[in-house]
């Protein structure tokens, strides 16, 4: 995906990273350049000086071919005049916007934001909205409770086909608006997002099973 962050305070540079390791082409707007700093060395996205609002620096970061943007500044107003360009102006598809002062709730749901109000968890829910098929995980001991779709060549397949004895486990399949709790002859479907419990030692060879 292509996604904009305008904002590269403590929320915006942690989303920026979070989508660059994932692969994302990802682009970083704030008006102080020494922001970026807060990026690492490692950052290999792109950075532009500017306001997030302003329709020429939209322009620059590609407004016209994102995926998303993420309106993340630390000024309520700010984001919303940034969501409201974003969405009307350049048409991206998936805008969300953070909300700091919750009695502003009123005016964000008046224009039908997506928005997010609480600063890491705060990253890690707007990724999740940007990102729908992204991996999520709660962490145990030995193992990990994991979500995510699954792939497309999955489909058709039963759950006892994908399960690995003692190091995978489907417990849980989300289907529409159901939620289905599987037995092992139960057929997946495209679309399915799937809860297992999965051995921390397979979980690098877990990417087979996730939608790209």
């Amino acid at each position: 995906m292509y996604v904009i962050v305008t904002g590269c305070g403590r929320v915006g540079s942690q989303l920026a990273v979070f989508l660059a390791a994932e692969g994302h082409d990802v682009v970083v707007i704030d008006k102080n350049p020494e922001a970026f700093r807060r990026l690492g060395a490692t950052f290999n996205g792109i950075t532009i000086e500017g306001l997030g609002f302003d329709e020429d620096v939209l322009k620059e970061a590609g407004g016209d071919k994102a995926d998303a943007l993420a309106a993340v500044t630390d000024l309520d107003n700010t984001n919303l005049m940034i969501a409201e360009v974003a969405g009307r102006i350049f048409n991206i598809p998936k805008v969300v916007a953070r909300l700091y002062n919750p009695e502003k709730e009123a005016s964000y749901q008046q224009f039908e934001l997506d928005y997010v109000c609480g600063t890491t968890l705060v990253a890690g829910k707007i990724l999740d909205q940007i990102i729908e098929d992204r991996i999520s995980h709660l962490a145990f001991r030995e193992a990990e409770v994991t979500e995510f779709t699954i792939a497309d060549s999955l489909a058709g397949k039963a759950v006892t086909d994908v399960e690995i004895p003692e190091e995978l486990r489907v417990v849980m399949i989300e289907r529409g608006e159901s939620n289905i709790i599987p037995l092992p002859d139960t057929l997946l479907q495209s679309g399915d997002r799937v809860v297992a419990v999965v051995k921390k030692d397979v979980l690098s060879g877990l990417s087979k099973y996730v939608r790209k």
